[in-house]
Order: C-alpha cells, then structure tokens, then sequence
C-alpha cells in the first residue's frame, strides 16, 4: 500500500488526524522505566499501545533514538509497530538534506532500516536532495516548508524575484514539479495559521504534516480550519510532549490515552 493509501486508511479508521510524536527523552520517563537498558523501546511501544486507537500515525524523532545510541530499539520499534498496529503511518523524522549517493544511503536508512512509511526531508539544495526519496514510489516524501520555529522566518520569508515568500516557492515546486507520483507532502507549523491556508490553497488536497500543537502553543481550531482539505481531511497534526509526558506516575500509560483521545476530540469538534 502507498503512503497516501495508508494515511487515508488511518484518518478513516480512527476517524483522527491526530499523530503522535515519539521524542523518547530518558530524564522524563516514570521511575518504573529508569535505569531499564531498553527503557527507550519500552516507553515507546506503550505509548503506541496506550494512543493507537485515537491516532493516524507515529512520528519517531530520530536524533531522540540516536543521542542515546538507541537506534536499534527504534528498529525493534518501528517492526513492532508494522506488526501489531498495520494501519498507522510511520513518519521518521529525520529532516534529511544531502544529495547524490549519501541522499540514497538516508532513504535507505529510512525506508529499509526503520521501513518506515515516510521520512522528513529538506529541500535547501533543491531538487537533487529530494530525487532520491521520490524514487520510492510507494513512499511519502515529507518536505519542509513553513516550520513551526521562530527562527524559520530568517529564511522563509525571503522574496523571490517574483515576490513569493521562499516557503510558497517550494509549495509551488513540490505541487507543480516534485509531487508527479502523488507522494508528496509538506510541513507546515501550527504556530504560523495563515501560512498554513496559503499553503493549502497553492498545494490543493496535498497532505499536510502539522507540528507546533501542545508544547509549542499552536491552536487547534486555528490550525484546523486552516489546514483542512475540501474533505475535510488532509492533516498530520502532530503532538510529541503533551502526550508523552502528560503524567510521570504510575498512570502515565492512561494520561497519554487520555491526552490523545482529549486532543483526537477537539480536531473533530472544530465547526
């Protein structure tokens, strides 16, 4: 199954656009985790467990896994995942950027190390850091465009000479040029809500990757009503911390539940 396929399948199956971020940091876990050579893998397999019925997919943060020398938990992970849990997306968020053969070995990486359903990339060197990952036709190819950060204005505002702010230009060549096997999608951050309807409106039914909700403050009804598709439809909206970390005792499994399920709620019910 495509990407696509898949994600659409997920946002029907748990009548959700809600994806959990998996940002596993060991300083934040319960006590009954710490010290566990595979608390990282634990952590997270109950996360999953403890969401998977409120959620259209996970997002693994991979520096997360690595910083900890936890990759092949993250393996071990991510095969988990495909077994128990076949209809979510996983989304490795990498935020890869080279090109030519090291481009390669990061899709290699992403889609048959971790087999992961899609992987972040940036698209600062052009069309030759994405090619690559669009060879894998059955894959989602995420593209950073209008992030969630301050800082990203630095960049993203820029003018083209056509007056284009530089994020619209790349919402315009991955609709217009990059996306011809329909596999593409965008980032976009909750904390910027009219960049957000801009970009859906240049990009169309394009599946769009929401981080910024929860610890970051963005809106929910805002984002929402402002990444939603004609279908209503269309969105990853991404939450990593509040979910995560929404209680540190003995309950944590069911506050993360219960987080999800509040979160999964409040996208539904914005008019």
């Amino acid at each position: 199954m495509k990407f696509t396929e898949k994600l659409n399948s997920a946002w029907q199956h748990a009548d959700s656009q809600l994806m959990v971020g998996l940002d596993p940091d060991p300083r934040r876990f319960p006590a009954e985790l710490q010290g566990k050579p595979d608390a990282i893998y634990e952590f997270c397999k109950a996360i999953v467990d403890s969401t998977a019925p409120h959620i259209c997919g996970v997002k693994p943060q991979i520096a997360y896994f690595a910083s900890q020398r936890a990759e092949t938990q993250l393996e071990a992970l991510c095969q988990y995942i495909r077994e128990q849990y076949p209809q979510l997306p996983i989304v490795l968020d990498a935020k890869r950027g080279d090109i030519g053969s090291t481009a390669e070995h990061y899709a290699l990486e992403a889609y048959e190390r971790y087999q992961a359903d899609a992987v972040t990339v940036s698209p600062y060197m052009g069309f030759d850091s994405i090619k690559p990952y669009l060879e894998w036709e059955e894959k989602g190819v995420i593209i950073l465009c209008r992030t969630s950060n301050p800082g990203g204005s630095d960049l993203q505002f820029i003018q083209t000479e056509q007056h284009t702010p530089v994020y619209m230009h790349v919402a315009g060549l991955v609709a217009d040029k990059w996306n011809q096997n329909g596999q593409c999608a965008l980032v976009v951050g909750a904390t910027f809500p009219e960049e957000i309807a801009k970009v859906r409106q240049r990009v169309g039914d394009m599946p769009l990757l929401i981080p910024g909700i929860g610890a970051q403050g963005g809106d929910i009804e805002q984002t929402v009503k402002a990444g939603r598709n004609g279908a209503g439809k269309g969105m990853m909206i991404n939450s990593s911390r509040a979910i995560l970390y929404a209680s540190t005792d003995d309950n944590w499994r069911e506050a993360a539940a219960l987080a999800a399920l509040e979160t999964r709620n409040a996208i539904n019910a914005v008019p």
